[in-house]
């Protein structure tokens, strides 16, 4: 449904206004701070028309206007302005996240909690499948008589410690054996293929006693098998009562409920896997548990992998244009941080 000018100018008056103050918004006051060059009695009609429309609602304890979905979704697509972050919110992630990273997860937690502090939002983001990765590299280090531990690193980052069980002590010289022998087979190798076939060609061909190699394909082969786990982070989740949407204690109850169901996140957002920031707004939401908050997803790649996939969740009346910037710099900065993992 097109709109005139007049009325798209009203209506980014009303979103921006009811964003930054909560209040429902009358035409006097679009007149009166917008400068928008109509009489109060011309917006107000033009109010009721847009109300009519479905791009705004009105509440029954105001005389004023509030945006609908449909409002918000109009404002999204035709008339957010785009903005940059400022100095001091881009301060504060650079000085977030040029810490000491530990790898690629560390830098995912930091990311989700950097843009809950900066939105004043709740952030979910999931690591992608250890599966889809490659491994780059191997290393065994002794830790006492009974146990070895191996310090498994994929090309994007991601640092996996499994602690191995054995039989008997191995000094640190042998398990460098060990580790350039599982190396040289395994480097560059995609974990989602490393099948039985796999293992099997290693015991038969590997000149390593079976006595220590077997324990520790074993302990490879359940760390694959395993894979298809994502790691959860979860940042801001109490800012839900920053909003006056949440006053509402069992509404309150019921978002952060959906919060701890780590497989509710994943499959709230662990689709998104393209490299556009989406916005899905109220009830285009598909799962009923957030139809009355909006959610802004993107997900970040170093060049064809998947690393992780971020959500924004917030009430309907989100600075979308905020996020977006928030979203937008840290994509940019991403490709340098990740030198630090991929060695570039």
């Amino acid at each position: 449904m097109l709109l005139d000018d007049r009325k798209l100018k009203i209506l980014q008056a009303i979103v921006e206004d009811y964003v930054q103050t909560g209040d429902p918004v009358g035409s006097r006051t679009v007149a009166k701070k917008y400068n928008l060059g109509m009489s109060p009695a011309t917006i107000r009609n033009d109010m009721a028309d847009l109300e009519e429309m479905g791009f705004l609602q009105h509440p029954h304890t105001s005389s004023g206007r509030v945006p609908s979905d449909y409002g918000y979704r109009e404002y999204v697509d035709k008339l957010m302005n785009a903005k940059n972050l400022s100095k001091n919110d881009s301060d504060r992630i650079q000085e977030r996240l040029t810490t000491a990273l530990k790898d690629i997860g560390h830098l995912v937690k930091l990311t989700s909690n950097v843009i809950s502090q900066v939105t004043n939002y709740t952030t979910v983001a999931i690591t992608s499948q250890l599966k889809k990765t490659s491994i780059k590299h191997l290393q065994f280090v002794p830790i006492d008589k009974t146990k070895i531990l191996l310090v498994l690193v994929t090309n994007i980052g991601a640092v996996k410690n499994i602690v191995i069980k054995v039989n008997k002590e191995y000094d640190t010289d042998f398990l460098y054996l060990v580790s350039n022998v599982l190396n040289d087979k395994f480097k560059d190798f995609p974990l989602e293929n490393i099948d039985s076939a796999v293992w099997n060609e290693i015991e038969k061909t590997s000149r390593i006693e079976k006595e220590v190699l077997v324990p520790i394909l074993e302990t490879l082969k359940e760390s694959v098998n395993s894979a298809d786990s994502t790691d959860v982070y979860l940042g801001g989740a109490s800012n839900i009562f920053n909003f006056p949407e949440f006053s509402d204690i069992s509404r309150a109850k019921e978002f952060l409920q959906i919060l701890d169901e780590p497989d509710f996140l994943i499959k709230l957002i662990g689709n998104e896997n393209d490299k556009r920031v989406n916005i899905r707004i109220g009830s285009e939401n598909q799962c009923d548990e957030i139809k009355n908050c909006s959610l802004i997803t993107t997900s970040f790649w170093s060049g064809d992998k998947l690393l992780a996939t971020l959500g924004v969740i917030g009430p309907t009346r989100m600075d979308y244009a905020k996020v977006v910037a928030c979203i937008e710099y840290l994509r940019k900065e991403m490709p340098n941080l990740l030198t630090k993992f991929e060695g570039k």
